[in-house]
């Protein structure tokens, strides 16, 4: 998306957040929940986008 000025104009424009994700904003996501301290959670959705379609 970064690098397809139409289609990262329209991810930006659609978020809450005013930009496209980067690894940087999933990895601590995923590194949490794969810890212990998240080990009660299970089946939930979890939506890691910046707050798309807000």
């Amino acid at each position: 998306m970064r690098d397809n000025p139409q289609v990262n104009k329209a991810v930006v424009d659609h978020t809450a957040l005013g930009r496209v994700g980067l690894p940087e904003d999933v990895g601590p996501v995923i590194a949490g929940l794969l810890s212990d301290e998240f080990g009660w959670v299970n089946a939930q959705r979890i939506e890691v986008a910046g707050g798309i379609h807000i």
